[in-house]
């Protein structure tokens, strides 16, 4: 068996009889015949047609449909915006222990007094680095953080009697959640444009802010891994129309330790705790997406929050002006407890050194990517950075972008990300992080500016070394297959 065999050969290698296992012979005594249990009309008429195979047969399918998978273990992924970071294994091992992983959200607080200790903890440290005193460990993803800070707001704006601020500011090289946080919060959603610097265009911001402004919503530093230098003249500008300045933190692997979001004028924010303390990360999750806020926005936080009184911890349900749960239980715990581990091995110093190694990367990679592509926002750049494919000497070969990317799986990198943000055209959008060495950093280089000097045809059809190479990608999202059904 090997990779280029088909996902049904476990299915194709069946015979009748072959066991992994043997389950004992039922125990229970039959008192009533089974069809007086389940109604009939459940009752299959026949076994599910499963393979009966060896067990060493199962074994290698599955371990050959795993590694037909890119991971950040196997691979480099410069995902700009997403922040594929290495998982420390030592995280998994202690997120594993018994006394952890055991624990049942509906234990009372008296039995699960060291992961409220360590959740208590874990708020006081996302204060700390984002320079906002309350925080929430509940949202579950950084969307829904997004969208909790939306909710928050709303209701103190509604506390005040300011029901009129129902519009929501968003920069045109926002996230795509941003807006749809906003929607989904309630709030009219206005787009505020960037500058020929790729920083927010101060005089149309002015324009568009007003006494019904309630909330900006900035990605700092933005999409384009540039940091808004004129952050302090917005957020005071919002202050003085009585708005609040939301930031996207998103992108928070690039200011660990070198500034904060309060200290610039940030009201809330988020994390994406898999983005920014590790977890981990793709095929939709887990995830956790904590916010922090100012004190005066404290009360209406989702609750419970965890507490400290006297020497003991507990889950807060006191909070009368809540905007009640966002996730069941506290959240995703798990997650929280891997950027726990993270924060603690690594320290204040290590976490500025994190962020320092990352925007050094990044401007190396930057600057290796600029020999062959257009940078349309020459550096120095942030964590990240966009190079464009729109350039004649592609234009004329018809490559695109998402060609380019299709290529580079040839070369065992995963695609950048790709069409955003969607100010820059035929984006390619890159993050190195900061454990990256420089020879990969070169090797992802060198395999671009390849690419962009082959044959056509041969960047065209690419991938060429892999199973399944151009998918309908419609089609896939529209009729997904989710699992094998066998021949009639």
């Amino acid at each position: 068996m090997n990779n280029t065999q088909s996902t049904e050969l476990i299915f194709e290698l069946s015979k009748s009889g072959r066991r992994c296992h043997r389950l004992p012979a039922c125990d229970v005594p039959a008192t009533k015949p089974l069809s007086a249990l389940i109604p009939q009309a459940h009752l299959a008429d026949a076994p599910p047609p499963l393979p009966e195979v060896g067990e060493i047969d199962l074994i290698r399918h599955y371990t050959n449909l795993s590694a037909r998978n890119m991971s950040i273990d196997t691979n480099f992924y410069p995902l700009g915006s997403c922040t594929m970071k290495y998982n420390p294994k030592r995280h998994e091992r202690l997120a594993a222990l018994p006394g952890f992983a055991n624990l049942h959200p509906l234990q009372h607080d008296d039995t699960t007094q060291g992961m409220l200790e360590l959740l208590f903890e874990m708020q006081q440290f996302l204060a700390e680095i984002s320079g906002l005193p309350a925080v929430s460990l509940q949202p579950a993803a950084g969307a829904q953080g997004e969208l909790t800070a939306l909710y928050v707001a709303a209701a103190y704006f509604r506390d005040k009697g300011q029901t009129h601020r129902r519009k929501v500011l968003v920069p045109d090289s926002a996230h795509g959640t941003n807006p749809a946080s906003a929607a989904l919060a309630g709030f009219e959603t206005v787009t505020v444009k960037s500058g020929p610097d790729g920083l927010v265009d101060l005089n149309d911001l002015k324009a568009k802010l007003g006494d019904d402004t309630g909330v900006f919503m900035i990605t700092n530093p933005n999409t384009l891994g540039l940091f808004e230098t004129q952050i302090k003249t917005i957020t005071d500008l919002l202050h003085s129309k009585g708005a609040l300045v939301y930031l996207d933190g998103a992108n928070m692997n690039a200011i660990l330790g070198i500034t904060r979001p309060g200290d610039f004028g940030a009201d809330m924010q988020h994390y994406n705790v898999h983005k920014t303390f590790t977890g981990p990360h793709g095929g939709g999750g887990p995830g956790s997406g904590p916010i922090a806020v100012r004190d005066f926005l404290a009360p209406y936080l989702p609750a419970p929050t965890v507490v400290k009184d006297g020497a003991k911890y507990k889950l807060n349900f006191d909070a009368p002006k809540s905007v009640g749960r966002v996730r069941s239980f506290f959240g995703n715990v798990g997650i929280l407890f891997r950027g726990y581990c993270y924060i603690r091995t690594l320290g204040p110093d290590g976490l500025k050194e994190v962020s320092q190694q990352a925007v050094l990367n990044a401007n190396y990679l930057r600057a290796r990517v600029a020999e062959g592509f257009t940078i349309p926002h020459p550096g120095p750049c942030m964590h990240e950075f966009v190079a464009t494919a729109r350039m004649p000497e592609l234009r004329e070969r018809k490559i695109t972008a998402k060609d380019i990317c299709k290529r580079l799986l040839d070369f065992g990198f995963h695609a950048p990300t790709v069409y955003f943000p969607m100010v820059v055209a035929e984006a390619l959008m890159m993050e190195p992080t900061e454990t990256e060495s420089k020879e990969t950093l070169d090797a992802f280089a060198d395999a671009l500016l390849k690419i962009k000097a082959e044959d056509p045809e041969v960047v065209r059809t690419a991938p060429h070394t892999h199973i399944v190479t151009r998918p309908d990608e419609v089609k896939a999202a529209k009729e997904p297959i989710l699992r094998w059904t066998p021949e009639k």
